[in-house]
Order: structure tokens, then sequence, then C-alpha cells
């Protein structure tokens, strides 16, 4: 009998690369706006044989990862879903931040929504919405880019030394004219945000809408989230700041009673 603790290793083509990773690839493949994908175009996404492809992708559902509509389109499974909600650190994040971000939304009446910093981008956790609302093109498990989001500006103003060298030193992407594109311009609005505590984007990323995002602080004081809302884009949007605030000191208590300090990804 072999040794009960010994793992078999991982298969690799010939290029060294390992099964899993081509499933990750494949994985990696849907975005929030193509949620749906044909084999023969996750397996030009992951860059991979056809056949590879169909193989891997009748692995993964028949594990649940991913499922197959009626038309034979792919799309990510169930199981996938329950996997992912179990992700400790924002599930508690999110658990401490949703009462306080349900008070906000109904105060604003627009969107209120919960984000964190992943890599370079923003990713958010939690929205909400009403059916009346401004335009809103963030989305729950969506990203955007830091400097475009109100929520990325401000993860990024408190964020290390080294997250703002690295934006500040690549091509600015624009979505709109008010899109801050100059490095120095995008400078002077992180230190703004430090002073005033929080970050107002009038138009950047649609030009109806305003973004205006706080930090939230765990109990170690350390900025873990952004609470944001997104608003209509005229001279009241900046007076939403007072209820961002309140909220993001509320979390911030819940985080120090529950003794939760989310360790998020990086």
């Amino acid at each position: 009998m072999g040794d009960p603790c010994h793992t078999a290793p991982v298969p690799r083509v010939a290029t060294g690369e390992t099964s899993l990773a081509r499933a990750v690839r494949i994985l990696e493949s849907f975005t929030p706006d193509e949620p749906e994908l044909t084999v023969t175009e996750l397996a030009r996404r992951a860059g991979l044989h056809l056949a590879t492809a169909s193989r891997i992708v009748g692995q993964l559902v028949d594990h649940g990862l991913l499922s197959r509509g009626p038309d034979r389109e792919v799309r990510v499974g169930i199981r996938m879903w329950e996997l992912a909600s179990r992700a400790a650190p924002t599930r508690s994040l999110r658990d401490a931040a949703m009462p306080y971000l349900e008070d906000l939304h109904a105060v604003v009446g627009h969107h209120a929504q919960l984000a964190v910093l992943h890599g370079d981008e923003v990713i958010f956790l939690e929205r909400l919405s009403a059916r009346d609302a401004v335009v809103n093109y963030s989305r729950v498990a969506g990203r955007l880019p830091l400097h475009i989001s109100s929520s990325g500006v401000v993860l990024m103003a408190y964020g290390p030394a080294g997250l703002q060298e690295r934006v500040l030193a690549r091509p600015l992407e624009s979505r709109t004219p008010a899109t801050i594109t100059d490095p120095a311009r995008l400078r002077a609005l992180l230190d703004q945000v430090r002073r005033t505590g929080y970050a107002l984007l009038p138009g950047h990323v649609h030009p109806d809408a305003a973004g205006i995002a706080v930090p939230v602080r765990d109990g170690l004081g350390e900025v873990v989230a952004a609470l944001s809302v997104i608003v209509p884009n005229d001279a009241g949007a900046v007076s939403a700041v007072p209820a961002l605030l309140a909220a993001a000191r509320g979390i911030g208590r819940a985080l120090r009673a529950a003794g939760s300090v989310p360790t998020l990804p990086g």
C-alpha cells in the first residue's frame, strides 16, 4: 500500500503547465458582461486546443463548477458560487456592513456599495440599487480600475506607496472627459482624499453620475474597504458625505465588536 499522506502529482502538459492552471484559465474567461460562452470561445480565450478545452469543461461540469445551458452554452455553476460564498474574509466584512449599507441606501435612494482592493483593481462585494437610480456600471463581483471609481481612489489613497506608484506609472484609462488621466492631477486628488476623508468623482465613469466614497477601518484602524454611493452628478452630490461617514463608522464599530479584522487578498 502507498503512503496515505502522499499526494499524486498533478498531470502536466508538455509545456509544464498543470491541468489546474488550464482549468483556471477557462474559469477566468468569463466576464460580468459575458457570463455564458461556447466551448469554442472558451478554448480561444484560454489559449487551448478545442479538444483540451472541451475535456476540461466536461470535468468542471461534472464537479458542478460549470454548467451547460439549453443550447450547450457554458456558464459558471452553482457549486462555484457556493464555494465562493464561503470566502471568510469578505463574508465577515459584508456581514458587518450590510445593516449600515441598507440604512445608507435608504437615505440616499440611489446606489450604495461596498468594495475592497484586489491586486491593482477595486472589486465590489455588495451593491444595493433602486429602480430609478442613476446609471451605475459597477456590479457585485465586478472590477474597475482604481483611478476611475471613487471607491478605488479611496483605497489607493490609503493604500501602500508601492500601489500608488504602480498605478501612477502606467497609462490611465479614460471613460469620460472628466476622468483623471494625468498622474500629477491624480496624485493631488489622493492627497486631497487623505485630507478630507472622502473622494468625490463627478462624471468620471458616466457624465450623469457622481461617485462618492469613504474609507472603512477595522479594529486596528487600518482601511480594509471603501463605502460609496453613486448619485446624480449635480451640486447636491456632496450632501451624501455625512451619511457615508456615519455608515463607515458604524461598520468599523461592528468589526471591532465582532473582533473581526478582515484579511483580504491583495
